[in-house]
């Protein structure tokens, strides 16, 4: 008789590594980018291990239909997609209820950082778009929308910096891969603050924790999303910062811009002279016409 092949549990504690190699608090690899959608009013593209997002914001403008207005405040209204191709089994075309899910906690989240009030009956759009997903796309998305948010130059008391945290395979780890959500005793935990104020925007919990438990994952969620403020602070610094220009810099610019104006003079030297043989040329065709 053959024996059924069992699946080997990792043991985190034993170990002291995860599946990834990683540590128990450290995070997968972050990118933000600020800026890559030249159409939206503010957008952002973040990476954030596998998960690959972008974001875009449009707005504050007129909320259609009125109906949908509100007199005192402006109404954000976010929206998340996954491509069909994110993730290893194909996702079905159109929103499905998770999504529905994930739409409203983000908007619910993001009112809580806008001076909505300024903003009476108008609506802020934010549109986040998951390419690639293995986990965490949630946070990501709500992460990638705070820096898009910032780069439309919408007012707001903080950024919103978000990080998945929880317990896998018996241990309390941060930044959950695909793996660790699936472990037998998984629990996952999205968890959002304003940085500054520390104030919790999103909390989901997905499993059951002890209060002990809940303890550790509070305190390691909190650290992990100053870590990703970090990251959303050097991404929007590097969008807006402003470079001092030595004397070197212009003379590049002045010797650039005489050569622009010296290809432009040139250009409109040979239309002019393109005009002048079409003219000859016709009136060379409008003699031989006559004669």
């Amino acid at each position: 008789m053959s024996k059924e092949m069992k699946e080997e549990v990792p043991d985190y504690k034993k170990s002291k590594k995860r599946l990834d190699g990683r540590k128990m608090e450290e995070l997968r690899p972050l990118s933000i980018k600020v800026g890559v959608i030249p159409n939206a009013d503010g957008s952002a593209y973040l990476e954030w291990g596998q998960n690959k997002v972008y974001a875009a914001v449009y707005g504050p403008r007129e909320a259609l239909p009125k109906h949908t207005q509100n007199p005192y405040k402006a109404v954000i209204k976010a929206v998340y997609r996954m491509a069909g191709f994110s993730v290893p089994d194909r996702k079905r075309p159109g929103p499905n209820r998770r999504d529905h899910e994930i739409s409203k906690v983000l908007s619910e989240a993001l009112d809580k950082v806008v001076f909505t009030e300024q903003f009476p009956n108008t609506e802020i759009s934010v549109i986040v778009e998951v390419a690639d997903s293995n986990a965490g796309s949630r946070v990501a998305c709500l992460s990638a929308a705070a820096c898009a948010l910032a780069d439309a130059g919408i007012p707001m008391k903080d950024l919103v910096s978000a990080v998945g945290v929880g317990k896998a395979f018996n241990e309390i780890v941060l930044d959950l891969n695909k793996d660790e959500e699936d472990a037998p005793d998984a629990v996952d935990v999205p968890f959002a603050i304003m940085p500054n104020s520390e104030e919790i925007v999103l909390l989901q919990m997905d499993g059951l924790l002890t209060p002990k438990e809940w303890e550790a994952v509070s305190k390691l969620g909190l650290a992990g999303c100053k870590q990703v403020y970090e990251v959303q602070k050097k991404a929007l610094t590097e969008r807006f910062q402003i470079k001092e220009l030595t004397k070197a810099d212009v003379a590049k610019e002045v010797s650039n811009g005489v050569e622009e104006k010296k290809e432009s003079k040139k250009e409109v030297k040979e239309v002019k002279e393109e005009k002048k043989d079409d003219k000859k040329g016709k009136e060379d065709k409008s003699k031989k016409v006559r004669k």
